[in-house]
């Protein structure tokens, strides 16, 4: 943490060098500082044993930082050991953002991402130590990749969005499990073994194994894992998610071509909507309005998707007719009416028919019949 201290020390004198101020400014370094200023690289602590995946990421977003991108990572719970380190994660039982120190184990830290970051409303998981680093240097990292991946240049509202993007659909996962805090009310209906957490977590060593393990080697492994899939996360909202904004708003803004009812959309391309069509809706004060997303998944294929509550949730605002749920080709063709049907799924949030004038119909015949409507 010293050697940091000493480079804004540089950067916040350089009209100070001419009259010879930078020179007393070093002399009056504490002698402590002094001797961390030499050609070693700088050192991140965490603590040692087995690792989790929010230490594991807290390293990983630090090295993407300037001035960690040569960090060696120290793996201790010695006092002495922490003490040379420049900044120290999830280990020492001490928060202090002013000395580098973010570890989150200790009884008095309550601290959320909504608590350090009040501009980011509604978010109450207690923080783990990748949500704390994630909290004060998510944006540099983020800037840094969609620059270094995509030639992205962001701008402050933008960011804003992709950062609160990574926090909810990644690092709050990550906070959430390291500390125990359950998804739900009760048992879930089934377990979910594939996260992030889980796949870091059988990188340690197995209590039966008799032979050698390289500890750090698998730490650094772990460091691979979580990148990837910090890096795809951040790469996909800047590239792929966010352009997608405008084509969900442009269907909205023309849903009276589509329908006179104006709660169903046209997609001119194929994109992920279900995020933005919330947004949009929000913004224009149409919350709970749109019904049906039609858009061409080929040539011949033309889709018509409820719209589901919030994004993640499998409840639409209104299914497809219920009569027709499960049944395909002809036999849908003929109990609906509807020429060059294709298919409905079995809990009726899609159809397929071979036009888009079919799939249109099928949205409005759907919209008009009795059923579940929210």
């Amino acid at each position: 943490m010293f050697r940091a201290k000493i480079f804004q020390l540089f950067s916040n004198c350089r009209t100070l060098s001419k009259s010879g101020f930078l020179l007393q400014s070093i002399l009056t370094i504490p002698q402590q500082l002094k001797m961390s200023t030499g050609n070693s690289p700088l050192t991140i602590g965490t603590h040692s044993g087995i690792f989790h995946c929010d230490e594991v990421l807290a390293c990983f977003l630090l090295r993407q930082l300037p001035q960690f991108s040569d960090a060696k990572i120290v793996r201790s719970r010695d006092e002495n050991d922490l003490k040379q380190c420049e900044i120290v994660v999830d280990v020492g039982g001490v928060f202090d953002k002013n000395k580098n120190l973010f570890d989150h184990h200790q009884k008095s830290f309550n601290e959320t991402f909504s608590s350090l970051r009040p501009e980011f409303p509604n978010y109450n998981i207690r923080l783990s130590s990748a949500g704390l680093i994630y909290t004060y240097f998510g944006e540099e990292v983020i800037q840094k990749i969609l620059k270094d991946k995509c030639d992205l240049k962001v701008d402050s509202k933008l960011l804003k969005t992709i950062f609160e993007k990574v926090y909810r659909g990644l690092i709050q996962e990550i906070d959430g499990i390291d500390n125990g805090v359950p998804m739900f009310e009760g048992e879930p209906a089934y377990q979910i073994s594939t996260d992030l957490s889980s796949r870091i977590g059988r990188l340690n060593s197995v209590w039966n194994d008799t032979g050698s393990f390289d500890v750090q080697s698998q730490f650094e492994k772990a460091i691979v894992v979580v990148g990837e899939e910090f890096i795809d996360r951040v790469t996909y909202y800047g590239s792929v998610w966010h352009p997608a904004r405008s084509i969900v708003q442009d269907a909205i803004e023309n849903r009276y071509n589509v329908h006179s009812s104006g709660e169903i959309i046209f997609l001119s391309q194929i994109c992920p909507w279900k995020d933005h069509l919330c947004d949009l809706e929000t913004e224009n004060g149409l919350d709970g309005v749109l019904k049906y997303v039609l858009f061409c998944s080929s040539a011949t294929d033309y889709r018509v998707n409820c719209v589901p509550i919030n994004p993640k949730s499998f409840v639409c605002r209104k299914f497809l007719h219920k009569e027709w749920r499960g049944v395909r080709d002809a036999d849908l063709a003929k109990i609906s009416g509807i020429k060059g049907a294709i298919f409905v799924h079995a809990t009726g949030f899609i159809g397929g028919c071979k036009t888009r004038e079919g799939a249109l119909e099928m949205a409005i015949k759907s919209l008009n019949a009795d059923g579940e409507s929210l």
